[in-house]
């Protein structure tokens, strides 16, 4: 099965199956029959890529409802650390933390659900990452949890004068000042 859980509900990655010969490689990065089959059954509407270098933390980032994200992130280039945040009230992970390893080279995928704050830090020269979204970018219910929380305590994996940071997710508020109103649907 190219799906793994992950010890919170709804978060998974996926492991797409990689055929390679002398040519290189090819792989499904989304199929919507096999994603539905594992009961994902997510209509994607939005495609975001960014590039960044070393030590750039972006995130951690979400929209509120009813304008929420589920987002599907892999890494086209370099390496980066994926993280998510349940901020779901009632799930049994509800303010913890997850983090994985995603790369060009491992092309492992993380879907996150509704009701996951997303970031990533960089960990190669330079990374490029796709996400998908099933809902559309809306600025006025965009908002953020502050990458250094230390309620969060995220080892982001950049020594800590190599960060780079936006100023806008400089700003974000701690975890526990936020009132996101995500429940958990069991």
């Amino acid at each position: 099965m190219p799906f793994v859980e992950t010890g919170f509900p709804g978060l998974i990655i996926f492991e797409p199956a990689v055929y390679q010969d002398n040519r290189g490689y090819f792989f499904e990065s989304f199929n919507e029959k096999i994603f539905s089959e594992q009961g994902i059954l997510t209509r994607f509407l939005q495609d975001n890529q960014s590039s960044s270098e070393y030590g750039v933390i972006r995130g951690l980032h979400f929209q509120l409802p009813p304008f929420a994200q589920s987002k599907l992130v892999r890494v086209l280039s370099g390496k980066i650390l994926d993280v998510g945040v349940d901020m779901r009230q009632g799930s049994s992970t509800y303010g913890k933390v997850f983090q994985i390893e995603l790369s060009a080279e491992n092309k492992k995928q993380l879907y996150l659900p509704k009701g996951f704050a997303h970031g990533f830090s960089v960990l190669s020269e330079k990374a490029e990452v796709l996400y998908k979204c099933d809902a559309f970018y809306n600025k006025q219910s965009e908002e953020g949890i502050l990458f250094n929380d230390p309620d969060l305590n995220i080892d982001w994996q950049i020594p800590n004068d190599k960060i780079k940071v936006s100023d806008k997710d400089q700003s974000n508020k701690l975890f526990m000042d936020i009132k996101a109103g995500f429940l958990f649907g069991g």
